[in-house]
């Protein structure tokens, strides 16, 4: 995500404008084309349409708490127009918080918790009273979907109403990277499994079968700038069959 972000915003026509992510990913003395291959724009899509959602979030909520689960190198703090008001919660395993902490510095609006998403004590560190947004980027698809609908109980149970972000991926490619030859990047590069995957007229029926009440606010396609997945991406939202064969993302609200 740091290689397809970083070379996006290193663009002339980027859709994503990111000095701090380029300033870490440059930092490492690594080849990631051939890890990863050619860079391709789908994580600086998904980064900018997650930022849309959550500064209009911290603009129409004073006092705002925003949780990013699974953050990584995620830079979006140094993104987002947010207010002094605005605290920032950073969940991620302790290893991944480690790596972090080189690069994005804690203080006392942006707080570091290394813990798993799925270990719910990291609820103890969201004052409560507060209007609540909690994303998850390139997360949820790598739980089991039983992990997933009780992480979605717990959320809705301590905040009823609490807005959250995520994307998916369809059933097809979670079978992909779940069989044995696995979802092959490159040659150097086989990516870990995925094994919850859902099309996209199934995931509010899944969320509505986790929780008493699920809201959409709203889905949120990939917006592709440029070449083939522009036009593949585009024309799934006019074909119901092709719709259920790409990731998108969605902005519900969860309640017990």
């Amino acid at each position: 995500t740091l290689h397809n972000r970083a070379e996006e915003a290193l663009r002339g026509d980027r859709v994503l404008t990111d000095p701090k992510c380029i300033e870490i990913y440059r930092s490492f003395d690594y080849d990631f084309a051939r890890s990863f291959g050619r860079p391709e724009p789908s994580h600086a899509v998904r980064s900018r349409a997650f930022d849309r959602r959550v500064e209009r979030f911290v603009q129409e909520n004073t006092n705002a708490v925003i949780v990013n689960l699974g953050e990584g190198l995620e830079t979006q703090r140094y993104r987002v127009q947010d207010s002094a008001d605005t605290l920032w919660l950073s969940v991620d395993l302790p290893e991944a918080i480690e790596v972090r902490e080189r690069f994005v510095p804690e203080d006392n609006r942006h707080l570091h918790i290394p813990k798993s998403a799925l270990d719910t004590s990291w609820f103890e560190h969201v004052p409560p009273g507060r209007p609540l947004f909690v994303t998850a980027q390139g997360l949820f698809m790598y739980f089991q979907r039983g992990d997933v609908a009780n992480l979605l109980r717990a959320m809705a149970r301590q905040w009823p109403g609490v807005e959250l972000m995520f994307d998916y991926i369809p059933r097809w490619l979670s079978r992909k990277t779940t069989s044995t030859r696995g979802w092959r990047m490159t040659r150097h590069y086989t990516t870990p499994p995925m094994p919850w995957g859902v099309d996209a007229r199934g995931v509010m029926n899944e969320l509505r079968n986790w929780v008493s009440s699920g809201e959409l606010v709203e889905t949120v396609p990939y917006a592709f700038p440029r070449g083939v997945p522009r036009r593949v991406f585009s024309a799934a939202t006019r074909l119901p069959w092709l719709l259920k064969r790409v990731p998108a993302m969605v902005h519900v609200r969860l309640f017990a």
